[in-house]
């Protein structure tokens, strides 16, 4: 199934694995967004002779039909109602980073929208316990004139009681567009690294538990700091930093840019000083530095063995660390911000959030400074001058598109 209207089409496609899918693709890029999980293994930008993929796709993906976060994961995916290990709350089994990133979504319809041109495909997903009656409602959008995937995600609690969740979106970016010399920022003024006690313990290069100002200034084990703003090559560690986003941000951001081939990856989501009561606000940036530090399977071909694997996440959440989402409820707060969203009783709450995959010029070759919103771009300073990007960071075209695709069930 295809439809197109100019330069923008939506198609349904069964992709490796077996794998249900669609794709929107405009001049500009290429999305393939997955049934299962809501994985998107593929945000590509349409280079001069070949299509550039920003998204990790890991070489253990090769497990067609097989159940289980990591036979399945790629790319960026929302993370609901846990952003982290599998573990039980309230007598509910959570799995690693909740059930939009785990249970196949069902696909509605997809088209073309005649008022914005945009290619969009709808989907739902159910919770699978009645512990925690959560329905989960998606609209994926790509627009003509934007090279940015936007998203909405619509939660709806049915149940007689609130619900305290966490809320993550785990954007994962691999080669060809990672490399050592890409940059690194995000909106944080102020970053932690994880405490003990969880997965990283035996991975990381860092001190543990520890706050610092700048990336630029990442405390190490074994004494002095490193500048994480600058991606390096395998070094055989795996870490994770966090970063709170100021309460005075229009806009939450994380970016990626890549001098060398002059490409940003930049995910971007309202913030708190924008916040509608409907809005659930991610107030961290999340980075996963998967840098080779993870010598097991399946990172490894056998226990003890190499890790093959690099890749960046440029992750966003309302979470403590990702240490799932019972210990998030336990620590409340984290760096002065709240790890936890309440969606009310009979109520709903939504998480709109874009990414964009697009070509600048040098001004942005040494790490995006400042992102400030406007009403139809998004304008990146640098070291050496600004660059603008076409995007809506208000979400006015996905917002009409959430009411149009509403009746769809």
């Amino acid at each position: 199934m295809a439809e197109s209207k100019g330069t923008v089409s939506v198609t349904r496609v069964t992709e490796f694995g077996k794998r249900d899918a669609t794709v929107l693709e405009n001049d500009h890029s290429r999305i393939l967004v997955d049934d299962q999980g809501g994985m998107v293994p593929e945000f590509s930008y349409r280079g001069e002779n070949q299509f550039i993929n920003a998204h990790w796709v890991p070489r253990f993906r090769t497990s067609p039909g097989k159940e289980g976060l990591l036979n399945n994961i790629a790319g960026n995916f929302p993370c609901l109602p846990n952003f982290g290990p599998d573990h039980t709350v309230d007598g509910v089994a959570l799995p690693a980073h909740g059930w939009t990133a785990n249970e196949p979504w069902r696909f509605v319809n997809s088209g073309i929208d005649a008022e914005s041109g945009g290619a969009w495909t709808y989907s739902t997903l159910e919770s699978p316990d009645a512990k925690m009656p959560l329905s989960f409602k998606k609209v994926d959008a790509l627009f003509p004139a934007e090279a940015v995937h936007y998203t909405a995600v619509r939660v709806i609690n049915r149940g007689d009681r609130d619900l305290e969740i966490t809320a993550a979106w785990h954007n994962t970016v691999g080669a060809p567009f990672l490399q050592a010399g890409c940059r690194l920022s995000g909106a944080a003024d102020r970053w932690a690294t994880a405490p003990a006690g969880g997965e990283f313990d035996a991975t990381t290069r860092f001190a543990l538990g520890k706050e610092f100002s700048s990336l630029d200034k990442a405390p190490l084990a074994k004494g002095g700091t490193a500048d994480i703003s600058l991606v390096p090559g395998p070094l055989g560690y795996t870490d994770f930093a966090t970063g709170v986003i100021p309460g005075s941000a229009k806009l939450g951001w994380s970016a990626l840019v890549n001098p060398a081939l002059k490409l940003a990856y930049i995910c971007f989501f309202t913030g708190q000083a924008a916040a509608a009561p409907e809005d659930i606000i991610l107030r961290f940036n999340e980075l996963w530095m998967q840098y080779g530090g993870r010598r097991f399977t399946p990172w490894a071909a056998y226990e003890g063995g190499t890790d093959h694997t690099y890749c960046l996440g440029t992750e966003n959440a309302i979470s403590a660390y990702a240490y799932g989402l019972e210990y998030s409820r336990k620590a409340k707060t984290l760096l002065g911000a709240p790890t936890t969203v309440i969606i009310p009783a009979r109520g709903e709450r939504v998480l709109r959030y874009g990414v964009l995959f697009a070509p600048y010029e040098s001004a942005l070759d040494e790490g995006i400074g400042t992102i400030e919103p406007e009403a139809s771009k998004l304008v990146c300073s640098g070291a050496k001058g600004t660059w603008s990007f076409s995007a809506d960071p208000g979400f006015g075209a996905l917002r009409k598109l959430e009411t149009k695709t509403a009746s769809l069930g």
